[in-house]
C-alpha cells in the first residue's frame, strides 16, 4: 500500500548530534518506527531535511549509522523525487507487519545552517543561510575563498573550485539566479579551517544597498564535473575538477555506470552513450573512479589518480537529456516556443533581433527541415514560458549548424519578459491533422488546442496542398460537416491555397480570432492516398 502520513509532526531524526542528524523515524499507526535503507537515496534525504527545516542533506548514511532504532521498521522503498515538501507526499511500501532487523535503518545528516541552491547539484549554487527560521542569501561583497572553503567543507563537497561574484564575471545579476526573501546582513570572516560557517566570525557591517542581483554563488570540487564541446551541457568530453585543475577522464576503468552518475549529477538524466572521443586534447588525465551507480556525485566514487594519456584515450559521453534545444506548445517537435537547456534548466529565447536566419538555424539544428518564410510567429504566439530567458540577439547568418555557432550567442539572463518569447514553425511540422488519417475532419493546432477549419467553400487546390503536407497523396476533395470537437474552440475561416503553394503554411489565411466563418460547417477532406467510400 502507498504511504499517506497524516500529521505535520510525524517525522524526526534521533541519536544524532543535532535535531538535523540521526536515524530517520516516522510516526504511523500510533507508534514511532524506523525506515529501512532499501532504495534510500539523496532524493529521500532531501525531502526529510526540507520538512524538518534543516537545509539540504550532507550525508545519507545507512546500516544504522547512528545505532539501531527501537520499535518496528515501518516503511521501506521510499520513492521521493526530491521536490516534495514533506515525506508524507512520497510513495512507500507499508512494512509494519514484517519483522525486519534494525541494522538496516536509514539515517541522514542535514546542514541546518547553510545550503547551495540553483546549481546543477547540491555542491554548486547560490549560498543561502538560516536567518530567523527562513533562508537568506549572501551578498558577494567581501565573500572570499576562505568563506567558500568552509561552505564546501560543511556540505561535504570538497574544496571550492569556483566563486561566482557579479563583478568578477561581468554579469548583471546573480550567477545562479536571484534568491528571494531576506539578505544576510553581516560579512563572514572565515579563516578557512572552520568546520561550519556558523563558527566563523561576522562583521556587523551594514549592507543596506545590497540586492539579490549580487547573491553570491559557489561551485565545490565534488560538484566540479562538466561536459565540454559536445554542443550542449549534456554531452561532451568528461572533465573533473581535481587539485585545482580541470582534468579529462581516461577510458581505463571508466564504465557506463560512472557515466550515469555524471549525467545524474549534471541534471542530464542517465547515460545514453559512452565512447572514446578520438579528438580530445592534452596529455594528462585522471582515472580510478569506481561508482556503484547509486551515487549522486562523482566525487564520492573513490579518489582519482593522474596518468599520462592520449587524445584517443579520453572519454566522451552523451546523456539522455543531451538535446539542448526544443520547441514547446505547438503540438509537435517541429513547432512551438523555442526553449534551450542551460545550467540544468530549460529557458526561453528573447525575440530581440530575431529573424528568419535564426529560425533557419533552429530548424536545421532540430532536424525539422527549414523555417517557413512568412510563418515567423509573433512573440509568445505559443504562450509565454517560465524560468530564465537564456538567449537573445544571436546575430545568425542562417548558415550555422546550431544556434551556439551564431556570432553573438551567449548564455546569460536576458533583459526581456516572457511576453517576448520566440516561437518557430519548421517545414517538417504538421500543425494540422485529418481525423481519420488521410481523410476526415480538418483540424489545426493553435495555442494549446486543436481547432476546426471552417468549410467556407474550401477549394480542391487547398485540399491537395493539405494532403501533400500529410503524405496522403497529391489530390483531395473537400466536403462540409459538423465539428467533432466539443466544445468547439473559435475556428478559422479556412485556408485559401494557390497552385504554387507547397505547404499550407504558405497559404493565405486569417489570424485566429479574426475569422469570417459564418456558420457551423467545418471542412472534411478526402485525400487520394486514402481508400474511402463517400455516402451520398
Amino acid at each position: 500500500m502507498s504511504l499517506q502520513l497524516i500529521r505535520p509532526d510525524d517525522l524526526r531524526l534521533v541519536n544524532g548530534s543535532s535535531p538535523c542528524s540521526g536515524t530517520v523515524e516516522v510516526y504511523r499507526w500510533g507508534q514511532w518506527g524506523t525506515v529501512a535503507q532499501y532504495n534510500w537515496d539523496l532524493n529521500d534525504a532531501t525531502v526529510v531535511c526540507r520538512q524538518l527545516g534543516c537545509g539540504s542533506p550532507v550525508v545519507t548514511p545507512i546500516r544504522a549509522h547512528f545505532g539501531e532504532g527501537s520499535g518496528r521498521v515501518l516503511l521501506r522503498d521510499l520513492s521521493c523525487n526530491g521536490s516534495e515538501s514533506a515525506l508524507r507526499d512520497c510513495g512507500a511500501v507499508d512494512f509494519r507487519h514484517i519483522d525486519f532487523p534494525h541494522k538496516f535503518d536509514a539515517g541522514v545528516i542535514c546542514s541546518d545552517f547553510v545550503k547551495l541552491e540553483g546549481g546543477a547539484d547540491r555542491c554548486s549554487g547560490r549560498v543561502e543561510v538560516k536567518l530567523n527560521h527562513s533562508w537568506a542569501t549572501l551578498c558577494d561583497v567581501d565573500f572570499d575563498w576562505q568563506d567558500a572553503q568552509v561552505v564546501c567543507g560543511e556540505l561535504d563537497c570538497g574544496d571550492p573550485s569556483a566563486l561566482h561574484k557579479v563583478p568578477h564575471f561581468g554579469q548583471g545579476q546573480a550567477w545562479f539566479g536571484e534568491g528571494s526573501g531576506p539578505i544576510w546582513p553581516d560579512v563572514f570572516q572565515c579563516h578557512g579551517n572552520e568546520t561550519q560557517l556558523s563558527q566563523c566570525a561576522v562583521s556587523p557591517w551594514s549592507r543596506a544597498a545590497c540586492s539579490h542581483g549580487q547573491d553570491v554563488g559557489v561551485i565545490c570540487s565534488v560538484g566540479g564535473v562538466r561536459l565540454l564541446s559536445g554542443g550542449s551541457d549534456c554531452e561532451g568530453w568528461v572533465e573533473v575538477f581535481y587539485n585545482q585543475t580541470w582534468w579529462r577522464i581516461h577510458k581505463k576503468s571508466w564504465s557506463f555506470t560512472d557515466s550515469s552518475v555524471v549525467c545524474r549529477q549534471l541534471g542530464c538524466g542517465s547515460a545514453a552513450k559512452v565512447r572514446p572521443s578520438g579528438a580530445g586534447e592534452g596529455d594528462r588525465c585522471v582515472t580510478g573512479f569506481q561508482c556503484s551507480g547509486t551515487e549522486a556525485h562523482l566525487g564520492t566514487c573513490s579518489s582519482p589518480q593522474i596518468l599520462t594519456c592520449k587524445p584517443r584515450d579520453q572519454v566522451f559521453i552523451i546523456c539522455t537529456n543531451h538535446r539542448s534545444l526544443r520547441l514547446v506548445g505547438g503540438g509537435g517537435e517541429c513547432a512551438g516556443r523555442l526553449e534551450v537547456f542551460h545550467r540544468g534548466s530549460w529557458g526561453t529565447v528573447c525575440d530581440d533581433f530575431w529573424g528568419l536566419a535564426e529560425a533557419q538555424v533552429t530548424c536545421r539544428q532540430l532536424r525539422c527541415g527549414t523555417a517557413l518564410r512568412g510563418q515567423n510567429p509573433v512573440p509568445a504566439y505559443f504562450g509565454p514560458g517560465s524560468g530564465p530567458i537564456w538567449l537573445g540577439r544571436l546575430g545568425c547568418t542562417g548558415s550555422e549548424s546550431s544556434l551556439w555557432d551564431c556570432p553573438s550567442a551567449r548564455f546569460e539572463q536576458q533583459d526581456c519578459g516572457h511576453k517576448e518569447d520566440v516561437g518557430v514553425v519548421c517545414s517538417e511540422h504538421k500543425l494540422l491533422r485529418l481525423s481519420e488519417g488521410c481523410s476526415g475532419h480538418t483540424e489545426v493546432y493553435y495555442n494549446g488546442s486543436w481547432r476546426s477549419l471552417c468549410f467556407n467553400h474550401m477549394e480542391k487546390t487547398t485540399a491537395a496542398v493539405i494532403c501533400r503536407q500529410l503524405g496522403c497523396g497529391d489530390k483531395g476533395t473537400v466536403d462540409e460537416t459538423i465539428s467533432r470537437l466539443s466544445p468547439e474552440p473559435t475556428g478559422n475561416d479556412g485556408l485559401k491555397c494557390r497552385p504554387h503553394d507547397s505547404s499550407p503554411w504558405q497559404c493565405p489565411f486569417s489570424l485566429w480570432g479574426q475569422n469570417t466563418c459564418t456558420d457551423t460547417k467545418v471542412a472534411k477532406i478526402y485525400c487520394s492516398g486514402e481508400v474511402y467510400t463517400q455516402s451520398t
